[in-house]
């Protein structure tokens, strides 16, 4: 028991106001994106965007010097691994410019429960009964929203589940790259891979941003920049299964930037199967409070 009850107390609620920032800042960011998106290609924007986190990655990384820190034993799942982020992030972008904000994000939401499924696949770890129905209520609440073989489904749903499953990719491959290399490594590597990559194929697609483009794209790359920098210090002052459920506060941030930005509203499908999905998700992570973090 802690000493001090009350100033863990406070912690936890700064944790979970940080957190409650970083998803409105990730909302906001995706919007300024779609804003983008329909006059500068993806790679342009992204290219800034991680320039910007190359930049901050290297700030991170000088107090233990960037030799020390770009040491790895897994170069080549680091490298990897940077490539399925940048194709997470480029299908993202590529489906908001078909989608609104809250649909894309509904069907996104998806992402702990396919995290729990490659989890048993690629890193052998045991699941139960009660996680798997999970799962596939979840899965069944994502039919839900894109409604295939109805006439209102649109393929470009499609894009967002790619995604989502790309992103449980790269979270898988971050676990396990964590068994040997520290944090700052791998955010250092992810950068410099993405930056790399575009920097190589980005003069193919670059258009010449007007003033006031400019600055979008700057706000872009500070918003991702600093909703990571929020997301680390709430980890900081609380534990990541107390914060975990208020990662789906996004979908309710999307809801409010689409509105407000583009004067979308999803529809009652869309509401209803991103509830399904995020009840699945916080009912995964009621099973792991219960069972104190093991997978029954």
């Amino acid at each position: 028991m802690s000493a001090h009850p009350r100033a863990d107390h406070a912690d936890t609620l700064r944790g979970i106001g940080l957190v409650l920032l970083t998803m409105l800042m990730f909302a906001c960011m995706d919007g300024v994106i779609k804003f983008l998106s329909s006059d500068y290609s993806v790679v342009q924007i992204l290219w800034v965007r991680y320039v910007i986190l190359l930049i901050v990655a290297a700030l991170i990384a000088r107090p233990r010097g960037l030799r020390q820190v770009l040491k790895t034993q897994r170069l080549g799942m680091q490298v990897v691994r940077s490539l399925v982020l940048l194709a997470e992030m480029g299908a993202f972008v590529v489906s908001w410019r078909y989608l609104t904000l809250a649909d894309t994000h509904a069907i996104a939401a998806v992402t702990p429960l396919i995290v729990t499924v490659l989890a048993v696949c690629l890193l052998g770890e045991r699941v139960g009964l009660h996680k798997m129905l999970a799962v596939a209520v979840g899965f069944a609440g994502v039919l839900v929203i894109i409604r295939p073989g109805q006439g209102v489904f649109n393929a470009a749903a499609l894009i967002p589940l790619i995604a989502a499953a790309l992103f449980a990719l790269y979270q898988i491959m971050t676990r396990f790259v964590s068994r040997t290399d520290r944090p700052d490594t791998s955010l250092l590597y992810t950068a410099i891979v993405v930056v790399i990559i575009l920097t190589v194929i980005g003069p193919f697609s670059w258009r010449s941003p007007t003033g006031p483009d400019w600055g979008l794209l700057l706000l872009v790359a500070l918003l991702g920049s600093g909703s990571h920098f929020a997301l680390i210090k709430a980890l900081q002052l609380a534990p990541a299964s107390t914060l975990q459920p208020f990662n789906y506060s996004l979908f309710l941030w999307a809801i409010v930037v689409g509105f407000i930005g583009f004067d979308d509203l999803p529809d009652q499908w869309t509401f209803a199967g991103g509830a399904i999905v995020v009840a699945s998700g916080l009912y995964v992570l009621h099973r792991e409070r219960a069972q104190g973090g093991t997978t029954p």
